[in-house]
C-alpha cells in the first residue's frame, strides 16, 4: 500500500494539529525578543524609551548604529574578539586533537589513567582564586594570554572528538599506514584530519562561539581598556550603562542622552550577534553527522 493511500485517523489529525500548536508557539516565543531587538535597533530613540516599539519599527533611524560605530572602544573591542577567537579556537582544536588521537589508540599505553584525570578536571577544580593566582605567577595578567591559555582545551570536547576517531578511523587503516611507513604524525596529518572534517566543523563552532562571547576572563584578568574584547563592552553598556558619550564624534544633537543609550544596546547587541549568524550556516551541515557520530559511547 502506497503512503500517499494511507489516511490519517482523527487522533493522528489532532495530533498533528497540537503539534502545530506548540511548535508554534515555541517559535514566536524565541523570534520575538529577536524581532523585537532588531526593530528597536532602527526605531528612534523617542519610540523606544516610550514603549511604542512592540514588532515593528517605529520612526526608523540608524542613529544607533552610527554611534556604535564611532565607539572608539567597540571598534577596538570587535578586533580584539576577532583576535581572541581566531587564535584562541585554533590553540583549542589543535590542543583537542593532539589530546583526542592518542587517547582514541587501542595501544597507548596508561591511557585510562589520562582519561581519569580529564574526567578528574570536569567534576572538580582549584576554584576561582588559585587560577587567578597561577596566572598572575605565569605574568600572564592583563595581557592577551589570559585570554587565550587557561581555557586552551575543552575535556567534553576533547572526549567527543576522541570517540570520534575511535568510531570512525578503522584500525585497518593505521596498520595499512603503518606498513607503508607512515609516522603518527604523517598518519594524523594525511589521514585522521581528511576523514574528520565533520567533528572538527563542530568543536570549531563550539570554541569559537565560546571565545567570542567571553568575558568573564577578560573582567578578572584584564585592566588596559584597549585589551577589551567585544563582550565586556557590551557588559559595560547594558549592565552597568556605563556610556561615556564624550567618546562620540558628531552624534545627532537632538537624540537625547537616555535615548542614544537605548538604541546603543540594541544596536550593539545585534553589531555583537551578525558574526555568528553569518558563520553558523556555513557548519550546521556538519551538526547533525559529527555530534551524533562523535557521541557514541567508546
Amino acid at each position: 500500500m502506497e503512503a500517499s493511500s494511507i489516511r490519517e485517523t482523527r487522533g493522528d489529525q489532532l495530533f498533528t494539529v497540537i503539534n502545530y500548536c506548540i511548535l508554534s508557539l515555541f517559535l514566536i516565543t524565541i523570534l520575538y525578543p529577536l524581532i523585537y531587538v532588531a526593530s528597536a535597533s532602527i526605531s528612534s530613540s523617542e519610540a523606544v524609551i516610550s514603549g511604542r516599539v512592540w514588532l515593528w519599527p517605529v520612526s526608523p533611524t540608524l542613529d544607533g548604529y552610527s554611534a556604535v560605530f564611532k565607539h572608539k572602544l567597540i571598534w577596538s573591542g570587535f578586533a580584539n574578539s576577532l583576535f581572541y577567537t581566531a587564535a584562541g579556537t585554533l590553540i583549542n582544536v589543535v590542543m583537542t586533537i593532539l589530546a583526542a588521537y592518542p587517547l582514541s589508540r587501542k595501544d597507548f599505553y596508561g591511557k585510562n589513567i589520562f582519561m581519569f584525570l580529564f574526567v578528574f578536571t570536569m567534576m572538580f577544580s582549584g576554584g576561582l582564586i588559585p587560577t587567578y593566582l597561577l596566572v598572575k605567577d605565569l605574568g600572564m595578567l592583563n595581557t592577551v594570554w589570559s585570554m587565550l591559555l587557561p581555557g586552551a582545551l575543552g575535556v567534553w570536547n576533547m572526549i567527543i572528538t576522541r570517540t570520534y576517531f575511535q568510531t570512525t578511523i578503522p584500525e585497518e587503516l593505521l596498520e595499512a599506514s603503518q606498513l607503508d611507513g607512515c609516522t603518527d604524525f604523517q598518519f594524523i596529518w594525511k589521514i585522521v584530519l581528511p576523514l574528520s572534517g565533520p567533528i572538527i566543523a563542530v568543536i570549531t563552532l563550539f570554541y569559537a562561539v565560546g571565545h567570542w562571547n567571553s568575558y568573564f576572563n577578560a573582567l578578572i584578568y584584564l585592566k588596559n581598556q584597549n585589551l577589551y574584547p567585544l563582550q565586556l563592552v557590551l557588559r559595560d553598556i547594558l549592565v552597568q550603562n556605563e556610556v561615556d558619550l564624550n567618546m562620540l564624534v558628531d552624534v545627532t544633537e537632538q537624540a537625547k542622552r537616555e535615548g542614544l543609550r537605548e538604541l546603543l544596546k540594541y544596536s550593539l547587541i545585534v553589531v555583537a550577534t551578525v558574526p555568528l549568524l553569518i558563520v553558523y550556516p556555513f557548519v550546521q551541515k556538519y551538526f547533525v553527522k559529527g555530534i551524533m557520530i562523535g557521541s557514541l559511547k567508546g
